[in-house]
């Protein structure tokens, strides 16, 4: 149901060299691409993350209590996606690894403090 989720970002640079590698690992890549905003899909058709600086021109903010979550496979993504998002400098929020049930997360914040989680479902 979800078509994109855009976050704000007060360096876009830097946010895209941070989301190529990251999303990359996804088979993401960029499809949409502006003076003030990039979007990354796997495909055009499937849902998109894209960052943006704030068409207000005010600094963008992170939002309390909002996160994206990056749904794959198997825990082994997880893992290496979490990862990967702390060797480029994202913050951690709380190690990958299983939570309640069947749910396996990790969470991290990118580099402008946008919470993040990469997740998937497992067999019990």
């Amino acid at each position: 149901m979800i078509g994109y989720v855009t976050l704000g970002t007060n360096d876009l640079q830097r946010g895209a060299e941070f989301y190529d590698q990251l999303l990359a690992e996804l088979g993401a890549k960029r499809f949409m691409e502006e003076d003030s905003f990039i979007a990354w899909a796997i495909t055009p058709t499937q849902p998109s993350l894209a960052i943006t600086k704030p068409f207000d021109g005010n600094a963008a903010t992170v939002g309390n209590g909002v996160m994206v979550a990056l749904a794959v496979e198997t825990p082994a993504q997880v893992d290496a996606l979490y990862a990967k998002a702390i060797a480029l400098g994202a913050k951690d929020e709380g190690a990958a690894g299983p939570r309640q049930g069947s749910f396996y997360a990790g969470y991290f914040r990118d580099l402008d403090g946008n919470k993040l989680n990469v997740f998937c479902i497992t067999k019990n």
